[in-house]
């Protein structure tokens, strides 16, 4: 019988270098202990869109701190994520990204180029070669509501590193074919060298996420080696049941480990978040024709005026 999967909840008052440095490093310790030189290392944020970036996106101080972290460590960092709307750089840039990371040797990525992968609930997806072939991968989501999942944590962060479109066109063929498209996450989660997952919950987004909700402090991180288990313990401080996350639902059916509460253990106090305001009627997850027309024109045109105003990105 495996283990359970330890999770920490980490205090985190604010995103001042000295706060973010102090549960940074006990997340690393407790996770990545040792020396890490040579190992090549992709940190995977959360940037889903220029709209409203400073919150939507995992927070740059954040990011920086962890990569930090690693150099510390003797790694060879590299952040990465593929943007549902815009390109890597014009978000990270949208986000305070650019910025936070000016001064340090890391190098931003966009993930283009793909690795088809069979999976075996029978669909095969383009994944991001940054992140199949790096030695480990960071985690770092962002914690907010959404309209069609309920909420986005450590899980649902990794499918960002399917490439670029395909995202989309996977909500268009799977949403309404029951829980396929939920099943495609979790596995594309299982297949990535995750080697931490922190989720930033040190101010989050509530109401109508991922793009559109209100910020609400908490002054947390979670951290965890597995994603899975993260997720369960932060739906049980928020309260939830299975039955309301279409994404715990299907782990506890397939029997994933880290699905049930007893496969985790928390070390730190588990706060009460029982009152973070999520959707309260989710949307669809399909894409129907028409939106996903919509939204390849909006993608496209975010693409032609990043490239006008001269924002290049790394490939």
């Amino acid at each position: 019988m495996l283990a359970p999967e330890k999770v920490l909840v980490l205090p985190c008052e604010d995103y001042t270098e000295e706060s973010l440095r102090r549960a940074v490093e006990v997340a690393l310790e407790q996770f990545l202990p040792g020396d890490l030189s040579g190992a090549r290392v992709l940190v995977k944020p959360n940037l889903v869109a220029p709209r409203q970036a400073s919150l939507s996106c995992t927070h740059p101080a954040t990011v920086r701190a962890v990569c930090e972290g690693l150099l510390a460590r003797g790694a060879e960092v590299r952040v990465g994520d593929s943007p549902a709307f815009g390109t890597t750089r014009s978000v990270a840039r949208a986000a305070g990204l650019l910025a936070a990371l000016k001064g340090l040797p890391v190098r931003l990525v966009s993930f283009r180029k793909k690795v088809r992968v069979a999976l075996s609930c029978g669909l095969t997806v383009g994944l991001a070669r940054e992140a199949l072939c790096a030695d480990l991968l960071v985690n770092l989501p962002r914690l907010k509501a959404h309209n069609q999942l309920l909420l986005t944590a450590a899980v649902k962060n990794l499918f960002g590193c399917v490439v670029g479109l395909e995202k989309p066109l996977l909500h268009a063929r799977l949403g309404e074919r029951g829980d396929l498209f939920f099943r495609m996450i979790l596995e594309v989660a299982e297949l990535l060298p995750v080697g931490l997952n922190l989720l930033d919950a040190v101010v989050a987004m509530e109401g109508q996420g991922p793009t559109g909700g209100r910020p609400r402090k908490l002054g947390y991180l979670f951290a965890s080696g597995h994603p899975l288990a993260l997720d369960t313990v932060l739906y049980q401080a928020l309260g939830l049941s299975p039955e309301k996350v279409p994404l715990w639902k299907t782990a506890l059916d397939l029997r994933l480990f880290g699905a049930r509460p007893e496969e985790a253990v928390v070390e730190g106090d588990l706060p009460d978040l029982s009152d973070f305001q999520l959707p309260l009627r989710l949307s669809p997850v399909t894409f129907h024709p028409l939106r996903l027309l919509r939204g390849m024109l909006r993608r496209l045109l975010l693409r032609l005026r990043s490239g006008f105003l001269g924002i290049k990105e790394f490939s």
